[in-house]
């Protein structure tokens, strides 16, 4: 009997769990794909809004552009990061460990925010652009529309295509590649022939991450792309018009871009089944010393790249020091704590916030990824294997969707959420904890199950050898995935854009407001506040993985 009670717990966990990814995430998706072939005026099935949207080039458009702009990142990137990991874990580079943080925080910030520093730098009036115009007479091609959200997009995610190669090269036993020189395979043939090939899972998997955030971004294009459409942009601008509404219109666009991710989703899983292997490294890859030649190309490469990368963000921290005007709408000759002081004083509302919102958000995500983890890893069945796949689909859910979802399921009763906190920590939890089940899944996997086993022959329940043995075991992964969704949380706009209310704006969302008013003073602050809250995070990272490199 007392076994009995011991399963009927852990299946109690399990539908509990289920019950919440249906109640918040099927049953608003499920109000999306209702409105979409909704007629509102007469109430019937209608496909007028698919086919509005397919056969007007001006919204299919929008489709066109978000897909070359998603394959043309996604190419850059790998072109980018590719042989950065490369050269970055097969020869010594001075100062690795510095580089490798300074890679990484490259891609910490919001993308839009990027865009914003961008436009600072090489914008109409920036001073990039000032510069070469008044002095060498030379007219610099504008950061605006595909050109600028390609630049954005691309210096934001190339270092996920490093993280994610960089933990594939660590699994290459250097046996493969000494064999492969002593056949004469060397250098950039041995690169092509070999390296890439035993990484191919690894990139594959960064490719799908890379083209699912440039595909769903939609920050950056708002910001930037000023005549160049993409259908993140559209699903907001018919759900939260200037001028005119649409939210069955909408709502049909939301179901398309579900669709499409979901496909590219599919075809990048039957390509990494296509090249899935097995593969342990007993000898690890032995760093060399590069010849001088390639020693110098290596350096130039991966400090300029991430020279060129973190350029804006360092840009941004130097204006956040400028004098500005009272409204903060303007730069003036000198440095000061004007904006800071500005930002508390009319902003403290949204640090606070940011504290509240995303620290509930991030507590939820713990708890939950950590009892996911468990069942997925330590006892599969049937309802567990469904709660595994439902916690992928954030994957493939562009974030502008899930907001619009979550208003529609929660703006009238049995359960009213729109406008409140609540909402929003139900979003971020949704769209961010996959990465903490990600880094649970994995660090528990490592984990013996003859431990518990052990704790169970001394007489502990499996519940109590949970918390008590292996939770503590998974620490180390659950925080360093738990720190890299709190990163995410802070940074999120493109959902909480469709459900913050003026009592629940965050730090992302001012820097939203305070670029769209033309403060830039206050903007630039405020961004500096993330990027030292991202610092803060990943030096934690650092500290807690315990001096081992930071991989995906």
């Amino acid at each position: 009997m007392k076994k009995k009670q011991k399963i009927d717990m852990w299946m109690g966990i399990s539908l509990g769990i289920l019950l919440l990814y249906i109640v918040f995430m099927l049953y608003p998706l499920l109000k999306i794909l209702v409105q979409s072939v909704l007629d509102n005026e007469q109430g019937t099935f209608t496909m007028q809004y698919f086919k509005q949207f397919f056969s007007d080039t001006y919204y299919f458009s929008t489709l066109l552009n978000s897909f070359k702009i998603a394959v043309c990142v996604t190419v850059v990137t790998l072109a980018l990061g590719v042989p950065l990991a490369y050269l970055y874990n097969m020869y010594e580079l001075k100062g690795r460990n510095f580089l490798q943080v300074m890679i990484i925080l490259c891609s910490m910030s919001a993308p839009f925010i990027g865009a914003y520093s961008w436009i600072l730098l090489l914008g109409r009036s920036g001073i990039i652009t000032k510069f070469f115009s008044r002095n060498l007479g030379i007219e610099m091609p504008s950061i605006y529309g595909f050109n600028g959200i390609l630049l954005v997009l691309a210096t934001k995610l190339f270092p996920l295509v490093f993280l994610y190669v960089s933990g594939a090269l660590k699994n290459i036993d250097n046996s493969l590649l000494e064999a492969s020189s002593n056949m004469g395979c060397r250098g950039v043939k041995r690169f092509f022939k070999v390296v890439v090939p035993l990484c191919m899972p690894s990139i594959l998997a960064a490719a799908l991450m890379v083209f699912m955030r440039a595909l769903a971004d939609f920050g950056t294009p708002l910001l930037i792309g000023e005549g160049y459409r993409t259908f993140p942009v559209e699903i907001y601008k018919q759900y939260v018009g200037e001028t005119s509404v649409n939210h069955n219109f909408a709502a049909a666009v939301s179901v398309i871009a579900i669709i499409i991710t979901a496909i590219v989703f599919l075809i990048q899983k039957m390509l990494s089944n296509h090249y899935s292997f097995t593969m342990n490294a007993l000898h690890p890859i032995e760093r060399k010393k590069p010849h001088p030649v390639l020693s110098f190309f290596a350096h130039f490469y991966a400090y300029g790249l991430v020279a060129v990368s973190f350029l804006p963000q360092f840009y941004l921290i130097y204006c956040s020091f400028r004098n500005t005007s009272k409204t903060g709408n303007m730069f003036k000759p000198g440095y000061s704590l004007m904006s800071y002081r500005q930002i508390f004083e009319t902003m403290g509302d949204a640090v606070k916030n940011t504290i509240i919102i995303c620290g509930s958000a991030l507590v939820l995500i713990i708890l939950l990824a950590v009892l996911i983890a468990y069942l997925v890893v330590r006892r599969r069945n049937h309802v567990n294997n469904i709660i595994d796949t439902l916690s992928m689909l954030p994957y493939i859910i562009p974030g502008s969707v899930v907001g619009i979802a979550l208003v529609m399921g929660f703006s009238k009763g049995p359960l009213v959420l729109t406008g409140t906190a609540a909402i929003m920590v139900v979003s971020m939890c949704i769209r961010r904890i996959p990465y903490t089940i990600r880094s649970s899944v994995a660090i528990l996997q490592q984990i013996p199950i003859t431990v518990e086993e052990a704790s169970a022959s001394l007489g502990a329940s499996k519940f109590k050898t949970f918390w008590k043995v292996t939770t503590p075991m998974m620490v180390n992964g659950i925080m360093s995935g738990a720190i890299l969704s709190w990163v995410t949380l802070i940074t999120e706009l493109s959902s909480s854009i469709i459900l913050y209310s003026s009592k629940t704006i965050t730090l992302n969302l001012g820097v939203y407001i305070m670029v769209s008013r033309g403060t830039d003073g206050k903007a630039c602050a405020i961004s500096t506040i993330l990027t030292v809250m991202t610092i803060i995070s990943l030096v934690l990272v650092t500290k807690l993985s315990k001096g081992r490199e930071i991989t995906l």
